[in-house]
């Protein structure tokens, strides 16, 4: 199989879809890799590395396109690129299609392309293995941006997250108990927020709970207590999701119009949407807005400026399926292997695994 990794190629977007590793055990099971030239260079990967894995360089993003049997990226493809891609041929990396531009389903389908989202794979007790270090990165990245973003100079509203002596720290809203919220409301606990969270499954918080001992406060999100929490805190953090559809709006306007003037909302689920009415992508250049008083950071891509960790931690745990895919092909792979399965979002002309909604991005 003739497998392709194009340079990403969205605004600060440093990761790369193989990793020099990656690509040397690819070649021992006698694939060809065709690596575009400086698709490694945010990660800390140089094209000397694939090289010396195996990998022929081309340079083009549109010949790693073409030449591919297989594509492997992380961000969701432009159209431009899916432009590039043969019918019949297959795609693996993070593509979120419930929310995404219509145009690309569109292509997907016409083209018969193999579409595998490694967001929707999905092991039979729920969870979500390839997405899971992103999530986690993502998660651990809101405490270090919300640190930076609610200081006067970037537009906050000048509070210290873990505050000082005779002085409150502060007030912290997780919403969402899932792997990114988790992980959110343990890196602000470990900068001395004070954090609440809030999830509709019981039972997730009760086990967060016991898990932190107690160190945070946690409250099931019936719609008034979302409204209260976010009422008194400094910082949301939105971490909801639900694979293979849009993420759910839990956050009205008119909550977001009663949080304090300079409070700071971060998105952690705009790659699927977002979960406010508010929500729309910023970027890593221009990472904020204000809107209703509020400072809003929505950046679909956030661990893709700590490429060099994100990289690896994401192919430690796609590498599995790679190896399935590019070994069996999608349609055998998928067949033999459940969670892979449910990572199918489109195959042989045909919708999977993903619901449309009546969502559109601007165009891309």
């Amino acid at each position: 199989m003739n497998v392709g990794i194009p340079k990403e190629c969205r605004p600060d977007e440093f990761r790369v879809g193989v990793s020099p590793v990656g690509v040397r055990l690819l070649k021992g099971a006698g694939h060809a890799c065709f690596v575009e030239s400086g698709a490694g260079d945010g990660s800390g990967f140089p094209d000397e590395q694939y090289r010396q894995a195996g990998a022929s360089i081309v340079h083009s993003a549109e010949e790693a396109w073409r030449r591919a049997d297989l594509v492997l990226k992380v961000s969701r493809p432009t159209l431009r690129e899916l432009d590039w891609l043969q019918p019949e041929k297959a795609l693996m990396g993070y593509l979120y299609l419930a929310a995404a531009h219509p145009g690309k389903v569109e292509v997907l389908l016409e083209k018969k392309i193999s579409a595998i989202a490694y967001e929707q794979i999905q092991l039979a007790d729920g969870s979500l293995p390839v997405l899971k270090p992103l999530s986690q990165i993502g998660g651990r990245m809101a405490a270090q941006v919300a640190a930076r973003l609610l200081q006067n100079d970037a537009g906050g509203h000048g509070k210290l997250i873990g505050g000082v002596a005779g002085v409150p720290p502060s007030e912290v809203v997780v919403v969402g108990a899932g792997v990114a919220g988790e992980a959110a409301a343990r890196a602000f606990l470990g900068m001395g927020a004070h954090v609440t969270v809030l999830d509709r499954d019981l039972s997730r918080l009760q086990w967060l709970d016991e898990f932190l001992s107690g160190k945070l406060t946690t409250v099931v999100a019936h719609p008034f207590h979302v409204a209260r929490a976010t009422e008194y805190a400094d910082v949301v953090v939105g971490a909801v999701m639900v694979p293979g559809e849009r993420s759910p709006l839990v956050i009205t306007r008119a909550m977001l119009r009663r949080m304090k003037p300079g409070a700071l909302f971060i998105d952690l689920s705009i790659d699927q949407g977002g979960c406010a009415e508010t929500s729309r992508p910023t970027t890593h250049e221009a990472p904020t807005y204000v809107e209703d008083g509020v400072v809003h950071c929505c950046i679909p891509n956030l661990g893709g400026v700590v490429a060099r960790t994100s990289t690896h931690a994401f192919l430690n745990a796609a590498a599995p399926w790679i190896e399935r895919v590019v070994v069996q092909g999608v349609e055998a792979a998928a067949a033999a292997d459940p969670a892979l399965a449910h990572g199918v979002v489109t195959h042989a002309g045909e919708l999977r695994n993903f619901r449309r909604v009546s969502y559109t991005r601007p165009a891309e």
